[in-house]
Order: C-alpha cells, then sequence, then structure tokens
C-alpha cells in the first residue's frame, strides 16, 4: 500500500477505472506525476493529488451541475489565476514560498509581487498622497477616530472615493498606484497618523512604541495574510471587479467579506476564547466546557493544511522568538497541546495573529486589521487579473424553487 501522497500502480488505475497502459500514458502525458518507490520496492508511487485531480475532471464532464456545485465548497477551480498557489501543505505567491517571503521581504515588495510580479516597490510606495487627497483624508479623521478599527476602514473608502479620480482608471500600472495610495490611506485610519516608512514600521509606532522588535513581526503577518487562493473576499473581489468597479469598491466590498465569522471575523472568536481562558491555569477549563456544549474550538483546523497551516507554524514561531518565556506564550502553547489532545487539530492563521496582538499587548481589533491589510494587496492583485480578463462573472443558478404555473 502507497502512502501519504502517493499511490501504486494499480490503485491509481482503480481510482481512475482505467487500465495500467492507460495510466503510464497519463504519466508520459505529465497528467500524473510518479516518483520511484522507497525501500525494497523500486516500484513507482503516482501523485495522490493528480489522481484526484482528474476524478473531479472525469464527474465535471460526467454530470457538470453536480461537479460545478461543489466546486463552491473547497471543491474543484472554477477560476484561472496564476497570483497564488497553494499546493501540498505549502503556498506561494507568483511561485515564490510566502513563508520564506515572510522572513526575508518587505511587505509593500511582496503586494508589488501580487500586482506586478516583481519585488522592487521603490517606485510604487511613495512618501506623500497627492495634496487634494491628502487634505479630505485629514477632514474625515475626527470622524474616524471614535469609531472601531475596523469600522473605520468601511466609513473611510466611501467618504474618499469620489476623491481620487486616478482610481477610476484600470491599467495595470493605474491600479497599482491606487493600491498604494489604499494601503497608505488604510494604515493613516486605524494610526491617526501620516504612515512615513512602511506599514508595518507605522503601525508598530503606534500600537507598540517601545517595542522595535514587533515591526518585523507585523510585516510578517501582513505578508502571511496577504493573499490565499480564491478564498471568499478573494471572490468577492473579483466578481466586483469583474464589473470593472474601481479597486476602492473592490476592496470595500472584500472588507465586507472579511469580517464575516467564517472568515477573518474568526480572529475575534479567537480572541474572545483567550480572554476568557485568562491564563494558562485557564485554558483546559475553557477547552473542555466548548467542547462539553458541543462548540467547535476557533483557531485550529484548516481544511486545505490536513498537516497544519503554515501561516500559523511560521507566525508562531516568529512570536516565541521575540516573547519567550512572557505569559501570553505561554498560554498559547497550553492551548495548543490541549486541543492536539482533545481533537488532534492544528493552529490556523487566526490562532497566530491573535498570539501576535496578545503577546505585544496590540489594541482591540488588531488581528483583523492586520487581517485585511495584508489581504487588501490580494484583493488588489486577484482584481489586476480580472481586469485584464474584461469578462463579468456571472453564474446561473440551478433553480429548486416551486415552478410557474
Amino acid at each position: 500500500m502507497a502512502e501519504g501522497n502517493f499511490l501504486t500502480a494499480k490503485e491509481a488505475a482503480a481510482a481512475l477505472e482505467i487500465t495500467l497502459p492507460t495510466l503510464y500514458a497519463y504519466v508520459s502525458r505529465g497528467l500524473i506525476r510518479s516518483e520511484p518507490g522507497k525501500g525494497k520496492s523500486r516500484a513507482k508511487r503516482y501523485s495522490r493529488a493528480d489522481v484526484a485531480a482528474l476524478q473531479a475532471r472525469k464527474a465535471l464532464r460526467q454530470n457538470p451541475a453536480q461537479a460545478t456545485e461543489s466546486a463552491l465548497h473547497w471543491g474543484t477551480p472554477v477560476l484561472a489565476s496564476a497570483v497564488t498557489l497553494i499546493e501540498d501543505g505549502r503556498f506561494y505567491y507568483r511561485g515564490q514560498e510566502a513563508t520564506q517571503l515572510a522572513q526575508t521581504a518587505s511587505f509593500e515588495a511582496v503586494a508589488s509581487l501580487l500586482w506586478r510580479d516583481s519585488l522592487d516597490a521603490a517606485d510604487l510606495f511613495l512618501p506623500e498622497l497627492p495634496s487634494g487627497l491628502r487634505l479630505h483624508m485629514a477632514d474625515v479623521q475626527a470622524t474616524l477616530s471614535p469609531l472601531p478599527l475596523f469600522t473605520r476602514f468601511q466609513v473611510l473608502l466611501p467618504l474618499l472615493a469620489d476623491h481620487d479620480l486616478a482610481a477610476y482608471d484600470l491599467a495595470e500600472t493605474a491600479v497599482c498606484q491606487t493600491g498604494s495610495r489604499l494601503l497608505h490611506l488604510l494604515t493613516w485610519a486605524v494610526t491617526g497618523k501620516q504612515p512615513q516608512t512602511n506599514v508595518a514600521a507605522a503601525l508598530q509606532q503606534v500600537w507598540a512604541p517601545d517595542q522595535s522588535k514587533v515591526a518585523a513581526l507585523l510585516n510578517s503577518a501582513l505578508i502571511l495574510c496577504a493573499d490565499h487562493e480564491l478564498n471568499v473576499s478573494a471572490f468577492t473581489a473579483r466578481v466586483v471587479a469583474s464589473a470593472q468597479a474601481n479597486p476602492y469598491a473592490v476592496v470595500q466590498a472584500g472588507l465586507a467579506a472579511l469580517q464575516g465569522p467564517l472568515h477573518g471575523g474568526h480572529t475575534e472568536r479567537v480572541a474572545a476564547l483567550v480572554r476568557e481562558a485568562g491564563s494558562v491555569a485557564g485554558v483546559r477549563p475553557a477547552v473542555a466546557a466548548r467542547l462539553r456544549r458541543g462548540e467547535n474550538i476557533p483557531g485550529f483546523g484548516h481544511p486545505l493544511y490536513p498537516a497544519g497551516d503554515p501561516r500559523a507554524q511560521l507566525l508562531l514561531a516568529l512570536v516565541e522568538a521575540v516573547f519567550a518565556g512572557e505569559t501570553a506564550v505561554a498560554m498559547i502553547h497550553e492551548l495548543i497541546e490541549v486541543m492536539a489532545e482533545a481533537t488532534g487539530q492544528l493552529p490556523t492563521i487566526d490562532l497566530g495573529l491573535v498570539a501576535l496582538a496578545h503577546a505585544a499587548n496590540l489594541p482591540t481589533g488588531a488581528p483583523l486589521i492586520l487581517f485585511a491589510l495584508g489581504r487588501t494587496a490580494g484583493w488588489l492583485g486577484q482584481a489586476i487579473e480580472q481586469y485584464e480578463e474584461a469578462q463579468l462573472i456571472r453564474p446561473r443558478a440551478r433553480y429548486v424553487g416551486v415552478r410557474p404555473a
């Protein structure tokens, strides 16, 4: 029996309901990857993921309606994209491993990579906004300052959209410049100050002014959140972009989807669990109480990463390296151990963001803000692709209601 990500020839052929010669033909055509077996037997093994992809294509041909419906639930890919690849428990931005970028690049460079396939952001993020837009931003600051952090984003965008006429130019270069302005404006909205350097540094100077090492953690978090293929907010952004709506509208739509508790808003559920636990000793009782009530424990288990979310793994490791010995880190460790014992589930990026916010004593709502700022880069990368497609996303519904008389 083949193990893990591979099947034997007989298993692969049986799964596809084909003969062995047909299987070998698929391999020669590049449809299925193979590699030599391990141990005494050198019989080739065949990629389980490639076999599953072929099964999905076969199902699509046999029953297009059913296959399309299942594609909406972590199923068959429905749109082509060159932005993000999720494969074999890892993820990549335009072919570059995202977890490596999170340790070596700036968030601005990664935004440039997502938008135009280049890490060179020198000409993209300018220190000043156009004077008219800057004056309007200063005018709305009094309106924003009493509001919760995430609400500021949702209020800001419609107030400023009509004052940024360049945002209506949907050519790639123009959208990149608009994206730069949007990140500038959103950062200003949550810090109350014009960012003079990069986004992570601007956040650190206001949120954790006495903790310079937090800037690097914030930068890594923004990069890890920047894109994640066709998640619900990215799909929303592409749908809106397909109608040729400008980048302000794309980001506003992405924010509306992100705040839901099954997406970025999940961070607030994780933060509530950590507050409920209160201490290392309180973690086990808090988890036990929720499990007894039949509740899921937020921050654990990602369908795309059975072996663990690489975003969470890296961010948690980075937080521990800076805050080793702190109570917040000990609490997160205890939570992970209790969950491993109780359910075997592993942490997601949501727990990583909350761990960072808890350890660095960031403002309430900071995890969702980091998610939103990071994902803004991804939404615009997806939007640029969709603008270039120049095709409206307009699926049909399968009607199941009462038929007309």
